[in-house]
């Protein structure tokens, strides 16, 4: 070989050499920028709409474990609680977090049930219907809760309070009791517009359906205690819109669906008014297989609301799905109709054609 075709050779090799690394590390830039580009996504949620009664996976992969609940807004962050349910048992109350109602992230046991036997909220017992409210005044985050002592069944019938500093808990555990003496099982929180806050209960074996004005630190019931209605309802879901208070409730039928009903009143303490059954559409009858539990007044826009039911599995309650669903207004009477898929702009139009 003559030293020029030699050199001519090692040029070609070294530029075929540079030309080939370039390209690997072109590939393996962009590979990485994809790559970051997923996590990124992922990381920020890959949901975007809503989908009722399909599994809804928290963050890690994991079905959400917060059944018979409620949620809160605080610092620009939604905070989810809930019953945890396994193999048919109580253990507790979750919490999760998401900045868009969509994507949620599992923030740990905002309420757990304890070893000491002497406590209300031993292993054992059952913890139902948990809601949380923020006391401006004290700053503390207050829980309220349906209790029933381990080995008693459903005769307790009490109420739990409980307090935390943070939204995410722990939540240390105050006390349980029967507001002014009645029997106290599904239940709600509701905060007003002018910062005082308001317990909903079923009592009287659910046959009574009463509310009682907090004290100021929003850990005790007043005197100010009145019977709503005795019509054997439960699962109590009370908003406003506008100048009226409506509350979505159900009948006693244990774990399996029945039909919901409306009521307005333009006071909390009534007279409330029976409007109807709030669902419309195909298995409204039975509210699309669920339960009501709590009505989220959505940040950021005005007068829209979604509605919150469970799809009960008593068979494996873990298991059980979650029914989020718009409400619309035709006339400015609430209405809820089934949507297997919908997303928070939905509101606007629902919103846009109340006439």
């Amino acid at each position: 070989m003559t030293q020029m075709a030699f050199s001519m050779r090692r040029k070609f090799s070294l530029s075929t050499y540079y030309l080939l690394a370039a390209a690997v590390l072109f590939v393996s830039c962009h590979s990485q920028k994809e790559s970051a580009e997923m996590n990124s996504k992922t990381l920020s949620g890959a949901n975007a709409s809503f989908k009722p009664g399909e599994v809804w996976l928290e963050d890690n992969g994991q079905p959400i474990n917060a059944h018979g609940g409620g949620l809160l807004f605080r610092n620009k962050t939604y905070y989810w609680y809930g019953e945890v349910r396994g193999k048919g048992a109580s253990r507790g109350v979750n919490v999760y977090s998401s900045k868009d109602l969509y994507n949620w992230k599992h923030e740990g046991l905002a309420l757990a049930q304890v070893q000491d036997t002497t406590s209300d909220i031993t292993v054992g017992c059952i913890m139902e219907r948990p809601k949380v409210i923020y006391n401006e005044k004290t700053k503390k985050y207050v829980m309220w809760f349906h209790l029933e002592l381990k080995g008693k069944g459903y005769s307790a019938a009490r109420a739990g309070v409980a307090v935390s500093d943070n939204p995410t808990g722990p939540f240390i555990f105050l006390k349980s009791f029967r507001p002014n003496g009645n029997m106290s099982r599904d239940m709600g929180l509701f905060v007003d517009d002018d910062g005082k806050a308001y317990h909903i209960y079923s009592s009287r074996e659910n046959y009574d359906l009463r509310i009682a004005l907090l004290t100021d630190d929003f850990l005790s019931p007043t005197t100010k205690d009145s019977l709503l209605f005795s019509k054997h309802r439960e699962a109590p879901a009370l908003f406003k819109y506008k100048n009226n208070y409506y509350l979505i409730t159900s009948g006693c039928t244990g774990w399996d669906p029945n039909k919901a009903s409306l009521h307005v009143a333009a006071s909390l303490f009534g007279p409330w008014q029976y409007v109807g059954d709030p669902m419309v559409g195909p298995g409204a009858e039975l509210t699309f297989g669920g339960q009501s539990t709590f009505v989220l007044p959505v940040q950021g826009k005005k007068d829209a609301f979604v509605f919150m039911a469970d799809k009960w599995k008593p068979k494996d309650l873990a298991d059980s799905r979650y029914l989020w669903l718009p409400v619309s207004f035709k006339n400015d009477v609430p209405f809820i109709e089934w949507k297997d898929e919908w997303k928070l702009s939905d509101l606007d139009h629902n919103l846009q054609t109340n006439k």
